[in-house]
């Protein structure tokens, strides 16, 4: 008999779960900073939470991920507590790399950083929620070098740590590294120290430099640079240039003198719009050459380019090292250097793209991809939100040098919009088990909490308070609702259109057309997702 079942790792609690409630967000206008039309979101509360809050509107949408989670390694940090048990910790993890993978666009990659203490595990997990074919590779990471001592009763160094990269579907490339190649013999570059004399050869322009009149040098060959070519033998007939030698420059030493340079205009199939020719050097010498630059077809083709393999270690103890002051902000125990995550980002997201980080610590992330003009969200739960990631990132807007600054040219701009996550919509009675609206509430917060539960885009227009669709409205109304009151709403509707009535009471008897649906508040609510139990 065979026994069938998926390959998956198993804890306490696993199976445990919970529908979460997707909260909505409230903007502090006084902590949000620089341009007010920017994209960029910093949100502070529970990642989870804010997360679900997210994914109404930016769900597919995200290009990079990057979280640096606690490690669980047992020690008592600063601003974390990273001792959670095992089962816990995976119980953590496991929600919010799903809803993470549901943010992430169909071509985008996910990346995190984590040691051995729970790496492993990780792995695995990681392997359920984004599928096994999904993942890429472990990117290898020095922290420290070995003569750093962490603590004296430490049998095993911690040098290395892991960063495991997934991509959402198949198909979704990284940025690899693009080198350079064939340019070896495109290797003089010609310097014009003197006006040379125009004169007319073949019905082209032609500038003669006598030898003090230029400079040819050679060094290293780019794109931009020459390739020597003896004129002489098949190029004679092979080619317009030695064509134009053959006719017109063979001889003219007689006439001009030796070790003339000849630039010769509207010739050539390379980025210059001339060409360089010299005659022969030295008395008795006959043959002369001409300096051709890249031709543009392989320019354009890419073929004088090539890409090589993302490298799996990185050596950057030294980063870690020197850190700490990064962005203006002191976090000890955690704190990741600017030119890690400029390098996760530019491998895996391009100018424009969303990044994400729902593990922000002291706000690197966002800091690099503010830097690389990417667009951002950082998520974090602790009080360094408001320690740590405002002052830097308003520094960051205001031009700050420190990191990756000076190696991007970065100077400043941009802007960030800062976000509380709301309480929930529904808390219970501290003395019976009953729900009800959250006092700290407005009717407009209700409104839109009910709709993004109900998955509506809140958007208030006329009677409405938002819609799924061009056919599907939603109402929202604290008011009693009977035949009347949904009369007055079918005359806002076509046809083809449906309504959703979300109120605390109505008519017990009341009939409804087709097209209309009615839920009370807080019951249906309910049955949507795990609300708190008590107002904070």
């Amino acid at each position: 008999m065979i026994k069938k079942g998926k390959l998956e790792l198993t804890w306490v609690g696993k199976y445990e779960e919970k529908k979460i409630e997707p909260r909505i967000l409230i903007e502090d206008k006084s902590k949000s900073y620089g341009d007010p039309d920017t994209e960029n979101m910093l949100i502070h509360g529970d990642n989870l939470i804010a997360l679900k809050a997210l994914e109404q509107d930016f769900e597919g949408k995200i290009k990079c991920i990057y979280i640096d989670p606690p490690y669980n390694t047992g020690s008592a940090f600063e601003h974390y507590d990273d001792g959670l048990e095992h089962s816990e910790w995976l119980n953590m993890m496991k929600p919010r790399l799903e809803l993470l993978r549901n943010l992430l666009r169909d071509d985008g990659f996910f990346c995190c950083h984590i040691d051995d203490s729970e790496g492993h595990y990780l792995k695995v997990l990681l392997d359920e929620v984004f599928g096994r074919d999904n993942y890429l590779t472990t990117l290898y990471i020095r922290v420290r070098y070995p003569d750093k001592i962490l603590k004296a009763d430490m049998d095993f160094h911690k040098e290395i740590e892991q960063i495991h990269v997934y991509r959402k579907k198949y198909g979704a490339k990284p940025n690899l590294v693009e080198k350079d190649v064939g340019y070896d013999k495109y290797c003089y570059y010609i310097e014009e120290i003197g006006v040379g004399e125009k004169i007319v050869l073949g019905g082209k322009q032609v500038e003669v430099f006598k030898k003090n009149q230029y400079r040819i040098k050679k060094q290293e060959g780019s794109e931009y640079g020459l390739k020597e070519i003896w004129a002489s033998g098949t190029i004679l007939d092979g080619n317009s240039s030695g064509r134009f030698f053959r006719d017109f420059l063979a001889g003219r030493y007689l006439e001009d003198g030796y070790g003339v340079l000849y630039k010769v205009y509207g010739i050539g199939d390379d980025r210059f719009d001339y060409r360089y020719f010299t005659g022969p050097k030295r008395k008795g010498a006959t043959k002369g050459k001409y300096y051709q630059g890249v031709p543009l077809a392989k320019l354009n083709n890419g073929d004088m380019k090539k890409t090589s393999p993302i490298n799996g270690f990185y050596d950057m103890a030294g980063n870690f090292g020197n850190c700490r002051q990064e962005g203006g902000v002191d976090f000890r125990s955690g704190k990741k250097p600017e030119a890690l995550i400029e390098m996760i980002l530019k491998y895996f997201s391009n100018e424009g793209d969303f990044v994400l980080d729902s593990f922000l610590g002291s706000g690197s992330t966002i800091a690099v991809a503010h830097k690389l003009r990417r667009k951002w969200i950082g998520i974090e739960l602790g009080n360094q939100c408001y320690t740590h990631c405002i002052p830097r990132m308003r520094r960051v807007i205001d031009g700050e040098q420190t990191g990756i600054s000076k190696n991007v040219n970065w100077s400043g701009g941009g802007g960030f919009r800062f976000f509380e996550l709301a309480e929930s919509l529904l808390v219970k009675n501290p003395k019976l088990p009953i729900y009800s609206i959250n006092p700290n509430y407005t009717f407009e917060m209700m409104a839109e909490a009910i709709c993004k539960i109900e998955g509506f885009k809140y958007n208030p227009n006329g009677k409405f308070h938002g819609q799924s669709s061009e056919k599907r409205f939603i109402h929202v109304t604290k008011e009693f609702v009977n035949s009347k009151y949904v009369f007055s709403l079918l005359t806002e509707l076509d046809t083809t259109q449906s309504l959703l009535i979300y109120c605390t009471k109505m008519q017990s008897d009341i009939v409804l057309p087709e097209n209309i649906e009615i839920k009370k508040i807080p019951k249906d609510l309910l049955e949507k997702c795990t609300f708190e139990s008590e107002v904070r």
